[in-house]
C-alpha cells in the first residue's frame, strides 16, 4: 500500500462529502468540477496557503505540523478515528522509502497462558480476542460458541472479516449484514492506516477485493472507524436472535491486541438467550477457543 496515494485518496474523499453551506462557506453558484469541496475552499477553512494544502493533497506529507494537520481536520469535519488515521497516513508519507520503514511488523498470534486462563473463567459473558486485521486469536467457550460459524473451517486463519464478506451465512447471523459489513472495512482502513506494512493486512485486502465486489467498493470509500463500543445485532443457528452489546479493551500485556466483551440487558429476551446458549455450551465437549493452529498466521 503506497501511503502518498492513501494519503491523497483519503483527504480527496472526505472533502468530497462536505458542501459549502455545510461548513458555513458561501455558494456563488456556477458549475462545479469536484464534488463537494475545492481545494482553496479547505485551505480557507484550515487557514493556510492553497499551495500548502494540494502539497499535501498531493501525497507530500513533509514539514506539516500537528497544528496545520489539526486544522485540516477540523477544516474537514474529521471525526476522532478520522483525525487519528490523518496522521497515521502522514506519519508513513514522511517514512517514504527508508528501510526502517519498509520492514513488516510481527503481529502477536496468541494470547499469554495467563490471559487464557482469565477469559476462560468468564463463563457468562462471550470473550473474543482478536488482533488489526481482525483474526480470531482467542476465545473463551461462550465466545466461541456464539461465533461458531466462523470456526468451522479450523484449517485456515479464523477472521471476521472473512467471514462477514466470503459466508454466506454471515447474511442471516448478521441482522444488519451491510452495516456489519461497512464497520468491517472501516476498521480495516483504520488498521492499514496504522500498519501499512503488514503484509498479511495487505494479502487480506487484496483477497477480499478480489471475492467480493461490495469489499472493493466499500474499501474505495475510505472511511475509517474505530472498534470501541456498540451493539451486535444477531442471529444465533441455535438460541435465535440476540442484541448484545460489546466493550472492547486493548491488553496492555498484549500490544496490538483487543479483548471484545458482550453481554445483554438483564430480564431481556437476549439475556435469556445468552443464559441458554451458556447452558447449551456446558452440555458440550468443545475447545474453549481456537487452537494455535488455527489460530496462527
Amino acid at each position: 500500500m503506497d501511503n502518498r496515494d492513501e494519503l491523497r485518496a483519503f483527504l480527496t474523499s472526505r472533502r468530497a462529502r462536505l458542501t459549502p453551506q455545510a461548513v458555513g462557506l458561501p455558494d456563488f453558484g456556477g458549475r462545479r468540477r469536484v464534488p463537494g469541496l475545492r481545494r482553496e475552499e479547505v485551505a480557507l477553512l484550515a487557514g493556510m496557503s492553497v499551495e500548502y494544502y494540494k502539497r499535501l493533497e498531493r501525497g507530500n506529507a513533509t514539514g506539516f505540523s500537528d497544528v496545520v494537520l489539526d486544522g485540516i481536520a477540523r477544516a474537514l469535519r474529521l471525526d476522532e478515528a478520522e483525525h487519528r488515521h490523518l496522521f497515521d497516513l502522514v506519519r508513513t508519507a514522511n517514512d517514504g522509502d527508508r528501510p526502517r520503514a519498509r520492514r513488516s511488523i510481527a503481529r502477536t498470534t496468541q494470547v499469554r497462558p495467563t490471559v487464557q486462563q482469565t477469559i476462560d473463567a468468564m463463563s457468562t459473558v462471550p470473550v473474543f480476542v482478536q488482533n488489526g486485521r481482525l483474526d480470531a486469536v482467542a476465545t473463551n467457550a461462550l465466545g466461541r460458541a456464539l461465533f461458531s460459524e466462523m470456526f468451522t473451517h479450523p484449517q485456515t486463519t479464523v477472521n471476521a472479516a472473512r467471514y462477514v464478506f466470503l459466508d454466506p451465512r454471515a447474511q442471516t447471523f448478521y441482522r444488519h449484514w451491510e452495516a456489519d459489513a461497512r464497520q468491517i472495512v472501516a476498521i480495516l482502513r483504520a488498521e492499514a492506516g496504522r500498519s501499512p506494512y503488514d503484509t498479511a493486512l495487505s494479502g487480506l485486502v487484496g483477497e477480499l477485493s478480489t471475492r467480493s465486489d461490495l469489499f472493493r467498493r466499500l474499501w474505495g470509500a475510505h472511511d475509517v472507524k474505530e472498534h470501541r463500543t456498540g451493539l451486535k445485532i444477531v442471529h444465533h443457528p441455535v438460541v435465535g436472535d440476540l442484541d448484545l452489546t460489546f466493550e472492547s479493551m486493548e491488553l496492555a500485556s498484549n500490544p496490538g491486541l483487543t479483548l471484545l466483551a458482550f453481554s445483554a440487558v438483564p430480564g431481556t429476551p437476549s439475556h435469556e438467550g445468552l443464559q441458554l446458549l451458556a447452558n447449551w455450551v456446558a452440555t458440550e465437549t468443545t475447545s474453549p477457543g481456537p487452537t494455535a493452529a488455527e489460530s496462527s498466521v
